[in-house]
């Protein structure tokens, strides 16, 4: 069964590899993988959120949610799972970016970026539905980029869906939301 899904895993990266790839293509999706690495675009769209008392709390969930797909998937669930990343196995692809050392499974961009999207898509759809694009977009480029299998950014995306609603429950069902939205986040000592 594993070697079926990774059969299809690289129909699908050579799919791309031979249909997708263009000079626009290959800067952008570098691009994308760049912005994502280390949630680096979430974080600079969450830490301003911390300073308004509405955005507070969905500031707040972006990245508590991104710290635990990151201890998870990262320093877990890659290291038990140990799958070895598409670009170490084939050698014959330009590679665009770095081969990354770590573990393919999961996806470490997909489920940051995922857990962040889908809790800006709960505190306000309209804002959401541009992170969730986004978020697929970043996720897209890592296959694109030939460092991850399909299955790898399937279940980093479930992975940080899952994370999100999970954090943002646990927040509400507790009732912390309001005591996050009291915190203060300025400048001044």
């Amino acid at each position: 069964m594993i070697d079926f899904i990774t059969q299809i895993d690289f129909s699908i990266l050579d799919f791309i590899q031979q249909n997708l790839r263009s000079d626009f293509m290959d800067s952008f999706m570098v691009f994308l993988s760049m912005i994502g690495e280390g949630g680096i675009v979430w974080f600079l769209i969450a830490v301003p959120m911390l300073f308004f008392k509405k955005s507070r709390t969905c500031g707040v969930v972006m990245i508590l949610s991104m710290c635990i797909t990151l201890l998870l998937g990262e320093f877990v669930l890659k290291n038990i799972i140990g799958r070895v990343r598409p670009c170490n196995l084939v050698h014959d692809i330009e590679m665009l970016v770095k081969c990354p050392r770590s573990f393919s499974f999961p996806s470490g961009h997909t489920s940051s970026s995922f857990a962040a999207a889908t809790t800006i898509f709960q505190w306000n759809k309209k804002y959401g539905v541009f992170a969730l694009i986004l978020a697929a977009l970043v996720s897209f480029s890592r296959l694109y980029n030939y460092v991850h299998y399909p299955t790898d950014v399937l279940c980093g995306m479930l992975f940080g869906i899952f994370v999100s609603l999970l954090t943002y429950y646990l927040i509400k069902r507790y009732k912390i939301e309001n005591k996050i939205e009291n915190l203060k986040f300025s400048r001044k000592g």
